[in-house]
């Protein structure tokens, strides 16, 4: 062997040490890191709260923020992210139902009071027959709003609907004649609210907190304690059991985390494993 072969042959193995030592290191990484796709506030902002606690768990925390409701269930199914963290229990079954998704539901974290707000009006006793009434196109918050609207007795729906999947259609009485608009994104709501184009406009609490909207202060209408619709961290099927979400729902699930958001929002975002 001469000694262009011997150092040819030297280069080849330094060369193939270092590609494995940069798999070795990328695979360490890919295996130690969560990238979570979730919306600016309140969720955004609660998992770069407990970014240190899981950190201290050998899990490195890399969160990704979306400004609307689709995006982060698409990244999810194409793999670009590991979980998200921005939708409750009723949207994530209608996001599966529609696109065919193979999601789990790795656990709740809390609830954001759904609220009706208003420039135009102080209380409900001053809402005129006729009214507008805006919401979302999101068919899985209809029947929400329509709880909310029942419980304040501006509406009934017919016997036998379920109050979760009810629609416009499903009401029954309305004595004041409201009229409903639910053709709009939700994270165009708060536009609509400022620029007073309903007498009440349905804002999800995400977007009210952007807003500089509180749930329990400014809102009309509130929705009550007992709501079902817990904010949840969906994975993939396969990744349900993935140690790295596992060690990210006990952490959301910590008592001072838990603590911290009631603080933070001042008990407008209400941590599911707290009995407010």
């Amino acid at each position: 062997m001469n000694r262009k072969t011997i150092i040819f042959s030297i280069l080849l193995t330094i060369i193939f040490v270092l590609a494995g030592c940069t798999k070795a290191s990328t695979n360490e990484k890919k295996e130690d890191t969560l990238v979570v796709g979730t919306l600016p506030t309140p969720h955004g902002e609660i998992l770069e709260y407990v970014k240190p606690m899981l950190e201290k768990e050998g899990v490195k925390l890399e969160i990704k923020n979306f400004d609307d409701y689709i995006l982060p269930n698409k990244a999810l199914a194409d793999n670009d992210i590991d979980a998200n963290y921005f939708q409750h229990v009723p949207f994530f079954e209608q996001a599966i139902k529609e696109n065919g998704y193979k999601f789990a539901d790795a656990g709740a974290v809390h609830v954001e009071p759904m609220g009706l707000y208003s420039k135009k009006i102080k209380s409900v006793a001053d809402l005129k027959d006729g009214a507008t009434i805006i919401t979302s196109n999101s068919v899985s918050d209809w029947g929400r709003i329509i709880t909310i609207l029942q419980n304040a007795g501006l509406v009934k729906v017919k016997d036998g609907v379920d109050l979760e999947t009810a629609n416009f259609e499903d009401i029954e009485e309305n004595p004041k004649n409201l009229v409903f608009e639910h053709s709009i994104d939700p994270s165009l709501l708060t536009s609509a609210y400022n620029n007073e184009e309903g007498d009440l406009v349905a804002i999800n609490a995400n977007f009210a907190y952007q807003a500089k909207l509180n749930p329990v202060k400014d809102a009309i209408l509130l929705e009550e304690d007992n709501s079902p619709y817990g904010n949840i961290i969906a994975v993939r099927k396969e990744d349900k059991n993935d140690p790295r979400v596992k060690k990210l729902v006990k952490v959301l699930h910590d008592e001072d985390v838990q603590e911290w958001i009631l603080k933070k929002w001042e008990g407008s975002v209400k941590p599911v494993s707290i009995d407010n």
